[in-house]
């Protein structure tokens, strides 16, 4: 992409207008090169503080590693601007805007709740900047039916799918429900009925939920006993995904207990203890890479990321959250290449579209979580081979085939 002659006084003026031609050239070759050399600038908004902090700085180990994995693409270098929005939609909101009106970012990956992911999805439709969700989303297609943006984490329902049949298989007919009284355990909730109402999953018995900053839940729990469910649905995500389990335990329930890929936390198994021994949950691969045989897809790619994970953050990834981020970023990668390879400019409204149209060019991008094939007007692409399940045995996430 590098851009690519008379008596007397007239040899003076030859050379005079060969020097200036030669001095235009070089401008021009200088100057088409800087152009093409304009640093991408990415934005990246967590949770650092706040209710979802225990799940946010999980999301932001990944995208240490992920920009350790790679902070440059075809020779143009990755500016990454990293803030924390609080655990709070409002927050995530104005960081979004802020990264686009006066950062001038070239796409947004974030953040740690599915209320503030769809917080910032919204503003990227309405400021045309692709977005990489990192958490769940619920959002409508614009009127357009242009959607400025993609989701990493498995579709919603198809996590409750997995989890659903698992139960069905176990031999469970009802279970209880208690999840987060927003978006997120509102999509845990719906996925539930629908795999009953599809035949694949137990008749759910209650519909309780609580807040990410409640203490106790012990009216709730006492409601699921008294349908005498023969598991429990957990719609919570993270450390408070535990209190829900642990009061049931101290309750005398002896039903097994089922999740989501949100349960994937070292918080999660350390509050929750010997309660949460034996929970079952859907989760992304990359939770039990080592477990994988050889031949799976995320195999290669799961271990390449444990490895710089590692050694960048200090600790083992064994959690399903830093993925998400790496897998974004591996999409954005493989985008902006794309854009590139086109000729189009960091920092124009020309190379936003060119992103969102990479993104969709790209198929088949085998990520630690999936197998990535996203489509115009769709938020989520990715099929059951993006999850597995998987059982806590005395600490540890042990893959079940």
């Amino acid at each position: 992409m590098t851009p690519t002659h008379m008596n007397g006084s007239v040899p003076r003026r030859r050379g005079r207008n060969r020097f200036a031609l030669t001095l235009a050239a070089t401008l021009a070759a200088t100057t088409g090169a800087g152009m093409a050399r304009a640093d991408i600038t990415i934005g990246f908004v967590t949770s650092l503080s706040g209710p979802s902090a225990s799940i946010g700085v999980l999301y932001d180990k990944g995208m240490t590693a992920a920009y350790a994995y790679k902070d440059e693409i075809d020779g143009q270098k990755i500016k990454l601007i990293r803030l924390d929005d609080g655990s709070d939609p409002a927050t995530a909101s104005q960081e979004a805007r802020k990264l686009i009106q006066q950062e001038h970012v070239d796409a947004i990956i974030g953040t740690s709740s599915a209320t503030s992911t769809n917080a910032m999805f919204a503003v990227a439709n309405e400021l045309k900047v692709p977005f990489i969700a990192i958490s769940p989303v619920n959002i409508k297609t614009p009127a357009d039916g242009n959607l400025w943006g993609v989701a990493m984490p498995q579709l919603p329902s198809l996590m409750i799918k997995v989890i659903a049949e698992k139960m069905k298989k176990d031999g469970v007919k009802t279970a209880g429900f208690i999840g987060y009284s927003d978006a997120w355990g509102d999509l845990v909730y719906n996925g539930a009925m629908a795999a009953h109402k599809d035949g694949d999953g137990p008749e759910i018995t209650t519909n309780e939920r609580y807040s990410r900053t409640d203490t106790s839940v012990q009216a709730q729990a006492l409601k699921v006993l008294s349908t005498k469910p023969d598991a429990l649905l957990d719609g919570g995500s993270a450390t408070q995904a535990a209190l829900p389990l642990i009061t049931l335990r101290q309750l005398g329930y002896k039903g097994q207990f089922y999740g989501t890929p949100a349960l994937l936390n070292r918080d999660f198994i350390r509050v929750g203890g010997k309660a949460v021994n034996g929970v079952e949950v859907s989760a992304g691969p990359v939770i039990v890479t080592s477990q994988l045989p050889a031949d799976h897809f995320s195999k290669k790619i799961g271990t390449e990321f444990h490895e710089i994970f590692k050694k960048v953050n200090g600790g083992e990834a064994d959690d399903g959250f830093s993925g998400y981020t790496f897998d974004g970023w591996l999409v954005l990668l493989n985008a902006m290449h794309y854009a590139l390879d086109k000729g189009v400019k960091p920092g124009t409204d020309a190379f936003h579209k060119a992103i969102m149209d990479g993104i969709y060019a790209d198929k088949n991008l085998a990520g630690v979580h999936a197998i990535y094939n996203f489509k115009p007007g769709k938020a989520y692409n990715t099929d059951e081979r993006g999850l597995v399940v998987v059982k806590l045995e005395d600490g540890k996430w042990i893959y079940q085939p």
